[in-house]
């Protein structure tokens, strides 16, 4: 009998639904665009279920790919998660808009230490999502030195033990801070420096791995590689026998925020999925789901003390006053791309 009566109540259900399109009443939508496998699904059906619109949901790889989009126009898209340097260079090209934040009044509940960033100098265009750094993720067993320095992964006794991340920007950063240099230099000879270096390491390096990177080295298939915090908090999880550091020489801090694009058709939805997204309750849900880093200060204090505490999720101001953030590579975006092509192509 209750068969039965769910099939009927189906059908009918299926009937109203009929009869709202036929005179015309759409459903309320927002097109969300974000990074894989970066978001707990629950919170997008809590929404849903608390405003009523209905998220459409899809994801793309890296912030190459996002900008190219927002350069074609956005292909509608209402939200869009990117990373700092590539903000800088949307504002700087019209292709996102401000956020109107009346609308947004969870604006206060993030921390002020991730406010007016230099990629968003008056907090106008983005919302922080998620931040962290970049490091050396290693086994504690095939390497017992301590991890200090990013010349580690140029040491021949680990060869074939290194994996490198197969990312423009983050690799030859990595290279340059080895260096000494900025990893926002301008400069073409030490860009250039930076590339011989990692050509002449290239003979030791395992692979260039990508989001795959993380099962080969909690597979213990290698005994070090690149990886970001989050990414690392949930691998040692995974595997005790790693652990991470932050070499002296210093790392990348990066932010990924919430824009609004251009060519926005649902502002409004916009920032309410904006607003939604920086309540508490909400962000430590997407904390324990992706394992990065929340600069929603509330949240923070709902976190394990574990967790709070950790020096990989949370360093300190010692640590964090020597990283630096991406900045806008545009005018020398062919000189990368150059440089990053010799390397790949290298033997």
């Amino acid at each position: 009998m209750k068969n039965i009566r769910k099939i009927i109540a189906a059908a009918l259900i299926g009937v109203s639904a009929l009869a709202l399109a036929a005179c015309g009443e759409e459903k309320e939508t927002i097109n969300v665009y974000n990074f894989g496998d970066y978001i707990n699904f629950d919170v997008l059906d809590q929404f849903e279920e608390e405003t009523g619109i209905e998220v459409v949901y899809d994801t793309y790889a890296n912030n190459e790919d996002i900008y190219t989009k927002l350069k074609q126009g956005g292909n509608s898209y209402d939200v869009i998660f990117i990373s700092d340097y590539t903000i800088e260079r949307s504002i700087k090209e019209e292709l996102i808009v401000p956020i109107n934040w009346e609308n947004v009044p969870n604006r206060d509940k993030i921390d002020p230490d991730f406010q007016g960033l230099v990629f968003d100098p008056n907090d106008e265009y983005s919302a922080p999502y998620m931040w962290g750094t970049f490091g050396i993720l290693y086994n504690k067993n095939e390497v017992t030195e301590p991890v200090t320095s990013w010349d580690i992964l140029w040491d021949e006794k680990y060869k074939d033990e290194i994996l490198m991340l197969n990312s423009q920007r983050d690799t030859i950063g990595v290279s340059l801070l080895r260096l000494g240099y900025s990893m926002n230099t301008r400069d073409v000879a030490e860009l250039e420096e930076a590339r011989d270096e990692l050509i002449k390491q290239k003979p030791i390096v395992y692979a260039y791995l990508g989001d795959d990177i993380k099962d080969a080295l909690i597979a213990e298939d290698a005994a070090m590689g690149l990886v970001w915090s989050g990414d690392a908090m949930y691998m040692i999880e995974e595997n005790p026998n790693l652990d991470y550091a932050i070499p002296e020489e210093g790392t990348n801090i990066w932010f990924d925020s919430m824009v609004i694009p251009k060519s926005v058709a649902n502002k409004e939805g916009a920032e309410k999925f904006i607003n939604f997204m920086l309540r508490p309750d909400i962000a430590i849900q997407n904390v324990d789901y992706i394992g990065y880093s929340t600069p929603i200060t509330e949240a923070v204090e709902m976190l394990p003390e574990e967790i709070r505490n950790s020096p990989i999720a949370y360093p300190s101001d010692e640590v964090l006053e020597n990283t630096e953030i991406f900045r806008d590579p545009s005018d020398v975006l062919s000189v990368y791309d150059r440089i990053w092509t010799e390397i790949t192509s290298s033997n």
